[in-house]
């Protein structure tokens, strides 16, 4: 028997993401609250430009995203030139793994933090060192006890996923302060958008030629199925990644969708306000239940069960009336379940039914 080909060592340490799910057997109506979509959708503008995208399918779309980093930068004042589009923030975040860690280099990440930074450092070849939280939020003072002579990159979502937790922007910059001039900072924005007047930390990566900002348009602008992510970064960064990336990572489709959303504010706004008013009440109700809640700045919140048995009794009880959240076990985290932010129905629902289910334990 001929061997089988060997792929490069860390891939086979990989294990393989786990996405939200969709479906459940319970219920008529399943409502999907496990991967921190927007419950109210993309802007009827963002739907418009995808339809009328449809017709130009046939053609490539621009490879240098000329029209979408002109209005990025536009609304957030922000250089276009230091702006890189990817498809979804996951493929910057390993576009950056493969230019700056190899075999032989660390990269950081927190205990609780997103599952695509220790896979892309694996994929790049390289060890990914995961740094203990502070109660369920990032320890800068642990980042840096961490860092070695081999560190290459850092990554930190602020906010975090799947905590919801958020270190000051003071914190962050004393994290970029700590760090050797070679050592790259990655700050995860993914929903930057949910904290009102916060720029996801754009100005420190103007100030930093060591630091770049990853942003989506999963999240608040609703199109995670067009996936769309663009990222801030260093002259010097931004020349590496285009070199890196492919020629038409972004679909056209994608491409018109994000520059509608982008536009969009009044609509970013809303969904910003809609998120606050149901995340602040499902976080009261929940806590006055017995399921203590860290304050989340993001579309979703993290109640904490009694044990692992009882958050994984009542995930199963939700999917039996059709309400998907997630377990998140796999984070370190098992008497917890992510909820994410839905509308009033859906929120209304979940408080009940979990209320029916925490009844049916005494």
């Amino acid at each position: 028997m001929t061997a089988a080909p060997i792929p490069q060592p860390g891939i086979l340490e990989i294990t393989p993401y786990k996405a939200g799910d969709s479906a459940a057997d319970g219920g008529n109506v399943v409502t999907k609250l496990s991967s921190n979509e927007n419950p109210l959708g993309a802007s009827a503008a963002a739907r418009q430009a995808v339809r009328d995208a449809a017709g130009t399918v046939n053609l490539y779309p621009s490879s240098d995203h000329r029209e979408l980093r002109a209005a990025i930068a536009e609304i957030h004042g922000l250089d276009p030139t230091r702006i890189t589009c990817g498809a979804g923030s996951d493929e910057l975040i390993s576009l950056l793994c493969a230019a700056y860690a190899g075999a032989g280099d660390e990269v950081i990440h927190t205990e609780h933090g997103f599952a695509m930074y220790p896979i892309s450092a694996l994929a790049a070849g390289a060890t990914p060192v995961s740094v203990r939280e502070r109660h369920r939020t990032a320890d800068v003072d642990a980042i840096l006890a961490a860092l070695t002579p081999r560190t290459a990159i850092v990554f930190l979502a602020n906010p975090n996923n799947p905590t919801g937790t958020m270190l000051p922007e003071a914190e962050i910059a004393r994290l970029a302060d700590g760090l050797p001039d070679e050592v790259l900072l990655v700050l995860d924005g993914a929903y930057a958008e949910y904290v009102e007047g916060f720029d996801g930390h754009a100005r420190l990566v103007e100030t930093r030629d060591n630091v770049v900002m990853t942003r989506t348009f999963s999240k608040i602008h609703g199109l995670g199925g067009l996936r769309v992510g663009w990222c801030y970064a260093p002259a010097k960064v931004w020349d590496v990644l285009n070199r890196v990336r492919g020629p038409f990572n972004v679909a056209s489709t994608g491409l018109a969708a994000a520059e509608a959303a982008i536009r969009d504010t009044a609509w970013v706004e809303f969904s910003r306000k809609a998120n606050a008013q149901w995340r602040g009440w499902l976080t009261q109700e929940l806590t006055a239940l017995g399921l203590p809640t860290d304050e989340s700045f993001a579309n979703f919140v993290l109640p904490r069960f009694a044990s692992a048995e009882q958050a994984a009794a009542a995930d199963a009880h939700l999917r039996g009336h059709g309400l998907i959240v997630r377990g998140v076990a796999g984070y370190g985290l098992p008497e917890h379940l992510r909820i994410t932010v839905g509308d009033e129905i859906a929120c209304r629902r979940i408080v009940a039914i979990l209320g029916e289910f925490l009844q049916g334990q005494l």
